[in-house]
């Protein structure tokens, strides 16, 4: 009588860092440069490793750091969805038992900075803990999904915030208010409609078009004016607002989701010492946080 029976897995390797030296060929020591860490985990006709000991079917981990590694250097990696498209495509076609492909690669904030009145062509500052991310799954039937992301992104306004009107019980202590801190850390995804975007060989070609730069870009401009525009009524809402402007700035996205930690600041009490505190002195809470999260996809009757 078996006891168990293998009902999924998966395996690669995890934390595999580079950063890559783009060199203009007009001017050599005009540069890009991009440090990332990636994620590959495979899918496939393993089970015997798992029930059987058997590790005939292994592709090692150490092969897969090495092929990730190879990859960087010897193809494009900018932008990272095109390089996550470049690795699934990769391990689908070298070996025939791989059935699908998860890759995650994490990209650092690097910018240029100005020197004499100008980016200076080499130089960088790291604008962590920002990152850019992207998340592809390719089956070896041809399908995929590929979700990109903006994460740590840490912004704070000092006002145009509210939040009255919400539901009160007996278990309720806060008090409404029209104007307070608003701070979170953005943690906002897009997925495409792989249909708009064809087989995962046309993604290279969208590359060069600029489409996943210019969805990065968009997002964390909407996600930013939004933010600081808004006179918001909730983090509620003002996330809704952002994903739908970022469906109606992109066609080629279908959904777009937020999870936004509210991070509490409380005003300071110095009535007891007879001193008006007008929204001016708070305390940053270390205390537990709202968590609101959303996924908003395209409503098929409206025209965005």
């Amino acid at each position: 009588m078996a006891y168990s029976a293998l009902q999924s897995s998966s395996y690669g390797k995890d934390n595999v860092k580079f950063l890559k030296v783009k060199k203009d060929p007009q001017n050599p020591k005009k540069h890009e440069v991009i440090e990332a860490t990636v994620k590959v985990l495979l899918e496939g006709n393993f089970d015997v490793s798992y029930t059987d000991a058997d590790n005939s079917p292994i592709v090692p981990t150490d092969t897969v750091k090495n092929t990730i590694l190879i990859l960087a250097k010897t193809t494009e990696v900018f932008p990272i969805e095109r390089f996550a498209a470049t690795i699934g495509a990769h391990f689908i076609k070298k070996y025939s038992h791989v059935s699908g492909v998860s890759v995650n690669v994490i990209q650092d904030r690097w910018v240029k900075y100005d020197v004499n009145g100008s980016l200076h062509d080499h130089s960088f500052i790291h604008q962590g803990p920002e990152k850019r991310i992207t998340d592809l799954y390719y089956k070896r039937t041809g399908d995929y999904t590929l979700t990109s992301s903006i994460k740590d992104l840490t912004v704070l306004k000092s006002t145009g915030s509210q939040f009255y009107g919400y539901n009160v019980c007996d278990y309720t202590t806060l008090k409404p208010t029209t104007d307070r801190i608003l701070s979170t850390d953005v943690d906002a995804s897009w997925k495409f409609d792989s249909k708009k975007l064809g087989p995962i060989s046309s993604i290279a070609k969208l590359a060069e078009s600029g489409l996943f730069d210019k969805t990065y870009q968009a997002a964390r401009k909407i996600t930013l004016d939004r933010f600081a525009l808004e006179n918001s009524a909730s983090v509620q809402a003002t996330m809704y607002n952002m994903s739908t402007e970022i469906l109606k700035a992109v066609p080629e996205v279908e959904s777009v989701s937020y999870q936004l930690p509210n991070k509490h600041y409380f005003l300071f009490d110095f009535e007891w010492k007879g001193l008006k505190n007008d929204n001016e002195l708070f305390y940053p809470s270390p205390h537990p946080n709202g968590l609101i999260k959303c996924e908003v996809v395209r409503d098929s009757k409206a025209k965005l």
